[in-house]
């Protein structure tokens, strides 16, 4: 895996701390250009960075947050793309809920099966009770249960 400059990734560990913190705060449009300034640092090709698979994952759930499924759908297909990124709960979370938001349910069922059968119900607990119900309907149990 390739590894970015250890100054760099000071850098982007503050700025994305700095995000985080903004993004609790509520201040979602200050920590979207954070972690936009923290993606800048990501020497190319980023998909090749375990950093960008964490900010573009943060960038996604801000994006998420401020109700712009389809640019939150865009970062988080990037933070899929990279290292350890194909997997992630959170991610698929995400990613589902978009799908969901933007008409495509076909995607956010796969997308929010993957989360429930790698984290289950619990990581849809701090968010709309619709995902999680719809899901569900579109689980089904094994055959020999």
């Amino acid at each position: 895996m390739a590894e970015i400059p250890d100054d760099v990734y000071e850098q982007l560990q503050a700025l994305c701390a700095r995000g985080d913190g903004l993004a609790e705060e509520g201040a979602h449009g200050e920590a979207l250009a954070s972690f936009q300034e923290a993606l800048g640092l990501i020497p190319e090709p980023r998909v090749d960075f375990e950093a960008t698979t964490w900010v573009c994952t943060a960038l996604g759930d801000t994006y998420f947050q401020l109700g712009d499924h389809a640019r939150a759908l865009a970062a988080l297909q990037d933070a899929v793309r990279a290292p350890d990124g194909l997997g992630n709960p959170f991610i698929h979370l995400r990613l589902g809920q978009c799908q969901f938001e933007l008409g495509d349910l076909r995607r956010a069922a796969d997308e929010l099966a993957r989360a429930y059968l790698g984290a289950g119900e619990e990581i849809f607990e701090d968010d709309d009770e619709k995902y999680l119900r719809f899901i569900q309907t579109r689980l089904r149990p094994p055959r020999d249960a």
